[in-house]
């Protein structure tokens, strides 16, 4: 008994808590049904009476030691909570919390995935560096075409040479040479070319391009997808146009125009008057993109697509300098904050 009441007597004098959850934790410890002093006064009951003499009044000395440390303990912290709580003004009007969203290329391009996901769509996407065969020479480029010049591209190297991707077309490349049709994916992902910036072009965008290879695929089948996806992601009455165009990895080729949204198609600025909006290129694959990837042409055919996020998004929201996508302007990006 003489030991374990010394003992609490030197911790006693160690006790601290700093705020009220502590300090009940060390009431209930201490003095508590099952606590230490209990316990101590269920041993003391069995004492002989000489030594009972001895300890009852160490024992109601410590009990009565640990209330008051308690109390004042207590009250001392009660004290600096109304004291911290005496300097808040709840007259103030509220701080509005502004939660964080995604970037509006980044809902763009997360409803387009969406939208392709739907009739059966898979996503790929691949390394942003590439050497000159999946970037343009399995694409049907010919050795002088514009694309291949320094003043165009981004080389990382020269002899073999290596580049900042131009396209997402190369991503098409690596998935036929792994995969055997049906293909059917599309490609989101960050482009580079060498072009000044200004509001209606930029160094890098990001582009989702579309693949469809099979057994009997047909124009008739790129013009149906293309028009679905016009009408989920702009509006039902939403119009298409296809006008013919060139590009070496497609053959027919074509562009894409849609009905502007924001006249209607009557006519206005932002489609000079014309009702009209080109959005994306599209064509039938080239044979000889096929052959490139080990798939015969004569047994396959196949669409492909692509459009760039930061058009499409300018023509969803009405921006109109496509700077602002990349400059980190906390006020531009907060608007999108309703439409994650």
């Amino acid at each position: 008994m003489k030991e374990k009441l010394e003992k609490i007597a030197e911790d006693i004098k160690q006790l601290n808590a700093k705020n009220l959850n502590e300090l009940e934790q060390i009431r209930i410890y201490y003095l508590g049904k099952k606590g230490v002093l209990n316990i101590l006064f269920d041993e003391f009951k069995t004492l002989p009476s000489e030594e009972k003499k001895i300890y009852g009044k160490q024992l109601n000395d410590i009990k009565n030691q640990l209330q008051n440390f308690i109390n004042n303990k207590k009250e001392e912290l009660e004290s600096k909570s109304q004291t911290i709580t005496s300097k808040i003004d709840f007259s103030r009007p509220a701080q509005l919390f502004h939660s964080s969203s995604l970037h509006p290329i980044s809902i763009v391009r997360n409803r387009i995935i969406n939208i392709f996901a739907r009739i059966g769509y898979d996503v790929a996407e691949d390394i942003e560096i590439e050497d000159d065969w999946h970037n343009f020479t399995a694409l049907n480029f010919p050795p002088d075409h514009p694309a291949r010049d320094m003043q165009d591209t981004f080389f990382i190297e020269k002899n073999p040479d290596l580049v900042l991707r131009t396209h997402t077309s190369s991503v098409q490349i690596r998935l036929m040479e792994k995969e055997k049709p049906p293909i059917r994916y599309i490609f989101p992902g960050r482009v580079y070319r060498n072009e000044a910036i200004s509001s209606r072009s930029h160094v890098f965008f990001h582009q989702i391009e579309g693949l469809y290879v099979d057994h009997n695929v047909s124009f008739a089948d790129l013009k149906d997808t293309l028009e679905y996806f016009a009408k989920s992601l702009f509006d039902k009455d939403t119009k298409i146009r296809l006008r013919p165009s060139y590009f070496p990895f497609t053959e027919p080729s074509a562009e894409m125009d849609i009905s502007c949204n924001l006249c209607g198609g009557k006519g206005c600025s932002f489609c000079k008057n014309t009702g009209w909006v080109e959005i994306l290129g599209c064509g039938m694959v080239h044979p000889n993109v096929l052959k490139n990837c080990g798939i015969d042409p004569d047994e396959y055919t196949g669409f492909a697509f692509g459009l760039g996020i930061e058009r499409i998004t300018n023509l969803l929201f009405s921006v109109n300098d496509l700077r602002l996508f990349s400059e980190n302007d906390v006020k531009f990006l907060h608007q999108f904050s309703v439409l994650d």
